[in-house]
């Protein structure tokens, strides 16, 4: 996560910091992410990168956090009041908001190169009901799939729906 002073930024400056993380990110793999290329974009010393950040693996877990936060603000809260079948609906609106973003390369690109490469984000809790945790699991790997061949949205969304349908019985 960013450091205090990263947080304590003026918007602007954190703003373009964030715009060239994302130029980065968009174009290539964590492991090919270069900070001066960063810097270079963002018009900051190398220096203040690592005041900001520990590294780069820092700096993308940042950036990801913050496009799934727009993103996921995007979704009115309906649809993801944890109904089986709005479940549904959360991932039709989840896809095409990440379709129509300009986070669209960076998490296309996390889920080809860089999800091995950063820490796994905390297990769902152990006491989450298991249909729950049945929806979210089968929500996610629709969204992965859906993302990495855009082509098979509709068959994707299909096999989404007759799940989540089969749990709610």
């Amino acid at each position: 996560m960013p450091t205090p002073t990263f947080d304590h930024l003026a918007p602007e400056k954190k703003d373009r910091i964030t715009t060239a993380l994302l130029t980065e990110f968009s174009q290539y793999g964590l492991a090919d992410a270069q900070v001066a290329r960063i810097v270079t974009a963002a018009g900051i010393a190398r220096g203040a990168f690592y005041k900001y950040f520990a590294d780069l693996t820092d700096a993308y877990q940042y950036l990801y956090g913050v496009a799934l936060s727009e993103i996921h603000q995007a979704i009115p809260s309906e649809a993801r009041n944890g109904d089986l079948m709005t479940d549904y609906q959360a991932v039709v609106q989840f896809v095409d908001q990440v379709s129509n973003s300009r986070y669209y390369r960076l998490i296309q690109r996390h889920f080809t190169q860089n999800e091995s490469l950063v820490p796994a984000p905390p297990l769902a809790p152990a006491t989450m009901p298991a249909t729950a945790w049945a929806a979210m699991v089968l929500s996610h790997a629709t969204i992965k799939e859906i993302l990495l061949a855009p082509d098979q949205q509709a068959a994707a969304l299909q096999r989404l729906r007759t799940a989540l349908a089969a749990l709610a019985s």
